[in-house]
C-alpha cells in the first residue's frame, strides 16, 4: 500500500519509533566507538595522525556528499526501502572494516559505511514526522534525540569492553547485529511512506554531489595543505550551479523556498554553528581521558555517563517546556548554557582531574537537552510532509558540514596548539603526537605531552564557546518570537 502520511494514528507508531531509534543508534555508536579505538589503530595498523584523520573524514566526505540526493530519492521511492538498503550497506561495510590490515583498507570501508549512512539517516527523521501527529511529534523527537545521547555513551562503554578484551576490529562488529535486528523490525513493523511523485532531478543530483563533496574535501584537506583552489572552485561552481538550477527547474530536488521561512533558516544556522562548536569535543575528551588521566577505554566510556544522563533528562524537560515556551527561547537558552559548559572546560588544568571535567559535561548536557528537541522540531516543522525526506537530509547535511568543519579546523587548532605548547627541545615526533610522547619512556617528555595536550584542549574549548555563543545569538535574532506550530501530516492520497 502506498502511504503518503496518516490521518488515523498508526497503532504501531511507538514500535516504529523504536525501530527508528535503533537505526540511529547504529550510526551514533559507530562514531563514538571509533574515537576510543584511535590509540589501538595507531598501534596495530601503524596509522599516522593523517591516516586517523582520513579514517574519520572519509565517512563524513561520502555521507555529506550524498545526503541531499538520497533524501530526495527516499521521498520518491520509499523511505522504509531507503532505511533498509542503508542498513544493509552499513552492516556489510562494518564487517569489511574488521578485516582491514592497512590504514587505506579501513579508509575504504569507512567510505562505504558513509554510503550506507547517507541512505538510511534521512529516513529516520522523515518517517518520524509522517507517522506522528503534531501533539506527539515533539515527544517523539525528544526520544529520538535521547537515543543519540544513549549512543554517545553506549558506544564507548561497549567499545571499551571490546577493546579491553579483543582487537580494534571488534568495535565495528558491534554494528552488524544491530543492523540485522533493525532490518527485520523495519520489515515487520513499518509501513512504506512516500512523498509526492515528482520527477527526478538528475542535474540537481550531479551538482549537489559535486558541490557538497568538494566543499567537505576542501575543508578536510585545509589543515595540512591549505586551501585547494581546484576543490574550492568545484564547490563554488557546484553549489552555486545547484542553487541556480533549483530556482529555475520545474521539478527541484530541494525546495529552496524553505529558506525564506525564518524558523527553517534560523534552525539550520543554529544547528550548523552548534555542530561546529561541539563536533571535535568528544574526539578531544576521549583522548584526554586516556592520554592525560590514564583511563582505560572502558573507564573512559563510563566517565562520559553524566553528560549523557543530563542530556537525556533535559531532552524530556525541553519537550515538556516546548508546549508552553517558544522554540526560540528554548534553543537560545540551551545554547547559552552549552557555552557556559565550554567556558568551564577551558579552565581545566592538570590539578583538576575528573571533577571539573564532569561538571562542565553536565552543564553541556543540560544545554544540549534543552536546545535539541526544539531545534529539530523547528526545522522539520517548517518542511511540508511531501518533502520530509529531503528536509531531513538537509537537517543532516548542515550538521555534517558543521562536523566536517569542526574536525578539520578544531582538529587543526588542537594539533597546532599541542605542538606550540611542547618544548622545542622535544623530539619532532613527540611534538606532533601526544601518543609518541607518552610511549617514549621518558617521564619528563610524557608529562610535557600531557600538559601540552591539556593546553591545546583549553584553546579548543574556547573556540567551542565562541561558536555556541554565535549559535545562541543567531537563534535569538533569526527565529520567530512566537511558538512555531509544527506541520501536521497531510491527508492520505
Amino acid at each position: 500500500m502506498r502511504v503518503t502520511s496518516n490521518t488515523v494514528r498508526d497503532p504501531r507508531r511507538w514500535w516504529i519509533l523504536l525501530v527508528l531509534c535503533l537505526t540511529l543508534l547504529v550510526l551514533v555508536v559507530d562514531s563514538t566507538v571509533l574515537n576510543l579505538a584511535i590509540p589501538a589503530l595507531m598501534r596495530d595498523l601503524g596509522a599516522t595522525p593523517a591516516d586517523i584523520q582520513w579514517i574519520l573524514d572519509s565517512y563524513v566526505l561520502v555521507f555529506a556528499g550524498l545526503l541531499l540526493t538520497v533524501g530526495s530519492l527516499s521521498d520518491r521511492y520509499g523511505r522504509r526501502r531507503a532505511l533498509i538498503a542503508g542498513l544493509v550497506v552499513f552492516g556489510l561495510a562494518s564487517g569489511l572494516a574488521t578485516l582491514a590490515t592497512e590504514p587505506w583498507q579501513l579508509i575504504g570501508a569507512r567510505a562505504l559505511m558513509g554510503v550506507g549512512g547517507s541512505v538510511l539517516m534521512p529516513s529516520t527523521l522523515s518517517i518520524l514526522i509522517t507517522v506522528f501527529d503534531e501533539d506527539e511529534r515533539r515527544k517523539a523527537i525528544a526520544a529520538w534525540s535521547s537515543v543519540a545521547m544513549v549512543g554517545v555513551i553506549a558506544g564507548p562503554t561497549l567499545g571499551g569492553v571490546l577493546l579491553e578484551h579483543y582487537y580494534w576490529g571488534s568495535v565495528f562488529l558491534l554494528n552488524v547485529p544491530v543492523a540485522i535486528v533493525a532490518v527485520i523490525a523495519a520489515l515487520v513493523l513499518m509501513p512504506e511512506t512516500y512523498g509526492s511523485s515528482r520527477r527526478l532531478d538528475p542535474v540537481g543530483v550531479v551538482l549537489s554531489v559535486v558541490g557538497m563533496s568538494s566543499l567537505v574535501w576542501a575543508v578536510i584537506t585545509f589543515p595540512a595543505d591549505g586551501w585547494n583552489l581546484g576543490l574550492v572552485a568545484a564547490a563554488v561552481l557546484g553549489l552555486g550551479g545547484f542553487v541556480v538550477w533549483e530556482l529555475r527547474t520545474a521539478h527541484p530536488m530541494l525546495p529552496l523556498a524553505l529558506f525564506r521561512d525564518r524558523a527553517f533558516s534560523g534552525a539550520c544556522a543554529s544547528i550548523v554553528l552548534l555542530a561546529f562548536g561541539s563536533g571535535a569535543l568528544m574526539l578531544a575528551l576521549t583522548q584526554y581521558l586516556q592520554f592525560v588521566l590514564g583511563y582505560d577505554p572502558l573507564r573512559a566510556g563510563i566517565a562520559l555517563l553524566p553528560y549523557v544522563f543530563a542530556a537525556m533528562v533535559f531532552n524530556g524537560v525541553g519537550a515538556g517546556l516546548g508546549k508552553k515556551v517558544s522554540n526560540r527561547a528554548l534553543i537560545t537558552t540551551g545554547l547559552a548554557v552549552m557555552a557556559g559548559g565550554f567556558g568551564l572546560l577551558s579552565t581545566l588544568d592538570s590539578s583538576d582531574g575528573y571533577l571539573l571535567l564532569v561538571s562542565s559535561l553536565i552543564v553541556m548536557g543540560v544545554g544540549g537537552g534543552l536546545a535539541g528537541p526544539s531545534a529539530y522540531t523547528t526545522l522539520m516543522g517548517a518542511v511540508p510532509p511531501e518533502h520530509a525526506g529531503v528536509g531531513s537530509a538537509l537537517n543532516d547535511t548542515v550538521q555534517q558540514v558543521g562536523m566536517a568543519l569542526s574536525i578539520a579546523i578544531l582538529g587543526s587548532v588542537l594539533a597546532s596548539g599541542y605542538t606550540a605548547a611542547m618544548p622545542e627541545s622535544a623530539p619532532a615526533a613527540a611534538r606532533e603526537s601526544v601518543n609518541v610522547a607518552l610511549d617514549s619512556g621518558v617521564p619528563a617528555l610524557a608529562e610535557a605531552g600531557k600538559e601540552a595536550f591539556l593546553s591545546a584542549m583549553s584553546v579548543g574549548s574556547l573556540v567551542g564557546l565562541g561558536f555556541a555563543v554565535a549559535a545562541a545569538v543567531v537563534a535569538l535574532l533569526v527565529l520567530p518570537r512566537q511558538r512555531v506550530t509544527e506541520v501536521s501530516p497531510m491527508p492520505t492520497h
